[in-house]
């Protein structure tokens, strides 16, 4: 074969090859582009009285309302605005409302752990969020109060002593309702769509927020009623971006931030299966707050970064991220119950060593009272909530535990006064893993995040407490020395400001805060979650 031909054959097979990778990247990136997440953006409406939300659209526009009337009907409706209520309405006869909480929790990830124990032992669970996260008994396994009864009665045998009934007797049921020309509907799902394909959201009178994509009003497991919007992923993004790293963020940390968003939203879609949606629009989620406040930066950050994902191994890592760490990030297992994550380690948050955790472990309650009081060399340096301390009276200190306590209906609730409160147990990081607390009535132990869910002081778990006497040596009241804002996991929102302003890209933020990480295109090969339940 002459040589040109055997050019131009080889040509022609690297142009194909090449085509069809491009055409598969593609059509990789068309697919996450047209992923529909199902956010929940108001979780409860209907859970306090006089609540109200309504939708509006655009001008020029007009909004769609599909449902099905009291006798099954399907109805359309088109309007310029809707005003949603929540109505109780008569039951036939009084109405026994029963779950049987397995554990109670302050966090999912926490919450999931308690899940598959459960799991373990034969028992089918999900996990709810009617105020705190827990694990209910599954209502469609143990359907009846007589198998309730009999599952919460086994477990006590077994020891299990924190399991309890959450039983009430009604007379009414919450029911959504609107009215549109002098009739009264009570859809109990309702679907709504613009012309525009963008509504806007006002509730309770507060400034609206405009969505786009579907909107469905859905009921949910608390009798209540969940406002769901149904939107396409890099759409979901422009309304995250700006909202968690800030409106002034150097590109490179909003692109930081982007794909960690986005890695975060496909791994975490499994929180809300209860109620029939993924994610929520809060921080136990990410800040969501549709198209209202995008700006150009995070705009450029989503763009540029489409599709784009951190994973370990093949599998999107858990994109653990908070405001600032304090100086040091922490494990997993020093906040929340569960297996570790290989790339979410203990690390000074510094471009340059300024503690050597290694040689110094703030494990060792001195070495980290020692850290705490450093302030220079750290990426979150100078920042509002880098270095804090606040002070609570024992007066406080007991409304906080006790209210606390009363959530969890632990038998401590009754306690009179803290007589006492130490640091017991530390994590290399330095974070809380245990704090004792003794009162009139007995001694109680708080792990890990707890502690936050407990008192209003701390800001983290990256903290000291002094004791705060009077002149007669009565204990009156606790200082609270720390450091950080939120679980100080995964990336510093903050510290990656300053690893940006440095010049590092967005590549190397992450493969800072996420050893071990790769950033790939999503594609149908990467996995999610595995469940390792």
């Amino acid at each position: 074969m002459p040589k040109n031909s055997t050019r131009t054959s080889l040509y022609f097979l690297v142009s194909l090859i090449l085509l069809i990778g491009l055409e598969l990247f593609s059509d990789h990136m068309a697919k996450a582009s047209e992923i529909l997440l199902k956010v929940g953006i108001v979780q409860r409406f209907g859970e306090s009285n006089n609540s109200e939300l309504t939708l509006k659209s655009t001008s020029g526009h007009f909004l769609s309302l599909n449902f099905k009337d009291e006798q099954g009907k399907p109805k359309k409706l088109q309007v310029s605005q809707v005003k949603l209520e929540v109505l109780p309405r008569p039951l036939p006869k009084l109405a026994v409302e029963e779950r049987l909480v397995l554990s109670d929790h302050a966090t999912f990830e926490t919450a999931e752990n308690s899940a598959k124990q459960w799991r373990k032992q034969g028992i089918q669970v999900e996990i709810t969020q009617p105020g705190r996260w827990q694990v209910w008994a599954k209502r469609d396994v143990y359907p009846t109060p007589l198998l309730k009864r009999w599952l919460l009665e086994s477990l006590k045998q077994k020891g299990y002593t924190k399991a309890f009934l959450d039983s009430s007797v009604v007379s009414t049921h919450p029911q959504v309702s609107f009215i549109i020309n002098g009739v009264r509907y009570y859809p109990n799902q309702l679907e709504i769509s613009s012309s525009q394909n963008l509504v806007n959201v006002i509730q309770d009178k507060q400034s609206p927020r405009l969505y786009s994509g579907s909107l469905i009003v859905q009921p949910n497991a608390y009798s209540t009623y969940t406002l769901v919007n149904n939107v396409p992923l890099e759409t979901y993004l422009r309304g995250v971006v700006p909202h968690e790293i800030g409106p002034n963020a150097p590109l490179n940390s909003a692109k930081a931030q982007t794909i960690i968003a986005r890695t975060y939203a496909l791994r975490n879609l499994r929180r809300f299966q209860a109620d029939n949606y993924e994610l929520c629009a809060d921080t136990h989620c990410q800040v969501y707050y549709g198209l209202t406040g995008t700006n150009p930066i995070a705009d450029q950050a989503i763009t540029s970064t489409k599709g784009q994902v951190l994973t370990y191994q093949n599998e999107l890592v858990d994109a653990l991220y908070s405001s600032t760490t304090g100086g040091v990030t922490a494990f997993f297992s020093d906040v929340w119950d569960g297996e570790e994550r290989p790339y979410l380690q203990a690390l000074v948050d510094s471009p340059r060593q300024v503690w050597n955790l290694s040689q110094q472990s703030l494990a060792n309650e001195d070495k980290f009272r020692q850290f705490i009081n450093l302030k220079d060399g750290f990426n979150e340096t100078g920042r509002t909530v880098f270095r804090w301390k606040k002070e609570s009276t024992i007066e406080d200190l007991n409304k906080d535990l006790k209210k606390y306590l009363a959530r969890r209906k632990d038998p401590l609730a009754n306690f009179k006064t803290i007589l006492g409160m130490e640091v017991t147990k530390r994590s290399p990081s330095g974070r809380i893993l245990t704090m004792t607390i003794q009162t009139d009535k007995g001694i109680l132990e708080l792990y890990k995040n707890e502690v936050r869910s407990a008192f209003t002081p701390p800001r983290s778990t990256l903290f000291y407490i002094d004791p705060i006497y009077d002149e007669k040596k009565k204990l009156i009241a606790y200082s609270f020395v720390g450091g950080g804002l939120g679980h100080g996991v995964g990336l510093s929102q903050y510290g990656s400001y300053n690893l940006a302003q440095l010049g590092w890209t967005a590549e190397k933020i992450l493969s800072f805060y996420y050893p071990g990480t790769k950033i790939l295109p999503l594609s149908p090969s990467i996995v999610y979650w595995k469940d390792k339940n």
